[in-house]
């Protein structure tokens, strides 16, 4: 049994070993031989023998709902294109275009059982899909599944493809809407940001580098360099998706096209951008397209981008509110559940730090597709198992990620206003502010007084009368120091 992640962003339990068997078989032949399949079983034998070879990462196709509903695209536009050049019979193009819009609703899901993780470069990922749109067009003409004198897997439902092209093709319409769709969860966190930008826009404290007091800044400016910074990898991942838009489709085998009609590639483009709604294009040179997978290296990368901008945010936010009584407290993470087996009282960070473990397994998935996009040979990647599988996991981690981060963080940060303000005031990075007025001398001589002294900044300069309450008060006003102004010297 294993979970399914719908495109409601819903999860439910799929099991194929829960379909009412009648045990009733039918029997299956390939290659290698002969196989009983249940007959209540919508894929066949080679889908089969990989149920059983592929024991990898026990995560299916079925947990990716775009990936079937995009080899139903590619199966019926396919469909559409033969049917045009008479290579189809109408009836049989007409029965696989129905099944593919069944399946494209979910309705089949269930019998996409072929680990994700597979050898043969996707190979049986295809066959899964050409099986059960095959047999499923068997029930729409009136026969009974297996009988594929009348609609073959491949025959009819593969005609004028090879994994080739079809597979990836199909991986880049799923990416590009799984992209989509993650983009969705980092606008609403970007949105989360930026509300608390402005709910602490008044609220000075301390800004840091190299985790030592730098200048004073605001909390607010703090939130919205947050919001800022993430919606920039809103740009990177639309600018990187669109490279999803060449496809390959008619190269066949290695790009030279062979056992596709002349015809076919410019057809099957045409009835791909309808199907699936995307500016679809086939490319210039089909055996470069078919050997290169360099959009998926780009795309894992921006994913990363994101997922190290995530995690250093994510950093941040533990370090902000660390303590409560040791630590910086400026600001306070919701309470999610007790933090400690033996240590009564303690809450932790539980949410910040599940985000930076998505980041590092983002973080290593792309490794693994940068070393099995570099272990391509000649004419073909055998190795776009492992890029999609974990193309679409960093995906679909990144965006429950951020959903979380969103729903069960970031709205609800609360500051500690007091504290900020209590630790400007004391700090002697609060010299810095003070430098244009009172002189790269006389500060140095209050920062050293004050290290050795333990007393704040704002202590010594009212204790030397150096500046009046009136005038520091001014000085050290929030929007006077995090801001560039003019200085006027308050002695003149």
């Amino acid at each position: 049994m294993y979970q399914k992640r719908t495109t409601d962003n819903t999860t439910t339990i799929m099991d194929i070993t829960q379909t009412t068997l009648s045990g009733e078989m039918r029997q299956e032949h390939d290659l290698l031989g002969y196989k009983e399949i249940p007959v209540e079983y919508y894929f066949g034998v080679q889908t089969m023998r990989a149920v059983e070879n592929f024991h990898i990462s026990r995560v299916k196709l079925c947990f990716f709902p775009e990936f079937i509903r995009a080899l139903a695209d590619v199966k019926e536009a396919a469909a559409m294109a033969n049917r045009d050049l008479g290579l189809l019979p109408t009836d049989i193009a007409d029965a696989i275009i129905a099944a593919c819009r069944e399946v494209r609703t979910g309705k089949f899901d269930a019998h996409f059982v072929v680990d994700m993780v597979q050898g043969g470069a996707g190979t049986s990922t295809n066959m899964n899909a050409n099986e059960v749109i095959a047999n499923r067009a068997l029930e729409l003409l009136g026969h009974r599944k297996g009988e594929y004198r009348y609609c073959h897997p491949n025959n009819h439902v593969n005609l004028s493809q090879s994994t080739n092209d079809a597979y990836p093709t199909a991986i880049k319409i799923a990416l590009i809407r799984s992209i989509r769709n993650m983009e969705r969860s980092l606008a609403d966190l970007i949105v989360a940001f930026r509300a608390k930008g402005s709910e602490f826009a008044h609220i000075i404290k301390m800004g840091r580098t190299q985790l030592q007091d730098a200048v004073p800044m605001t909390l607010g400016q703090e939130f919205e360099a947050y919001a800022d910074n993430l919606n920039e990898e809103i740009e990177r991942l639309d600018q990187n998706y669109k490279l999803f838009y060449e496809m390959n489709m008619g190269a066949t085998a290695i790009g030279t096209g062979i056992n596709a009609d002349p015809e076919y590639p410019a057809l099957c483009e045409k009835y791909l951008r309808e199907v699936t709604g995307l500016p679809m294009v086939t490319a210039g040179n089909m055996i470069e397209a078919t050997n290169d997978t360099g959009a998926f290296v780009m795309n894992s990368s921006a994913l990363k981008r994101l997922a190290v901008k995530l995690s250093k945010i994510c950093n941040d936010l533990r370090l902000l509110s660390s303590g409560p009584r040791t630590g910086i407290n400026e600001i306070n993470l919701p309470p999610m559940q007790p933090g400690s087996s033996i240590m009564p009282g303690k809450v932790n960070p539980v949410i910040p730090e599940v985000v930076n473990q998505v980041a590092f397994r983002v973080i290593g998935n792309d490794l693994t597709i940068t070393f099995a996009a570099e272990a391509g040979q000649l004419e073909l990647n055998v190795m776009e198992p492992i890029i999609v599988h974990s193309l679409f996991e960093s995906i679909e981690m990144l965006a429950n990620a951020m959903t979380t981060l969103r729903t069960r963080c970031v709205e609800g940060i609360t500051a500690n206003e007091e504290i900020c303000r209590r630790l400007v005031y004391n700090s002697i990075g609060l010299v810095t502010a003070l430098n244009p007025y009172l002189g790269y001398e006389t500060s140095t001589e209050l920062a050293r007084e004050a290290l050795e002294s333990g007393k704040g900044i704002y202590e010594l300069v009212l204790e030397h009368n150096l500046m009046s309450r009136d005038e520091l008060d001014n000085i050290l006003r929030p929007e006077n120091m995090v801001k560039p102004r003019k200085f006027v010297h308050p002695k003149k």
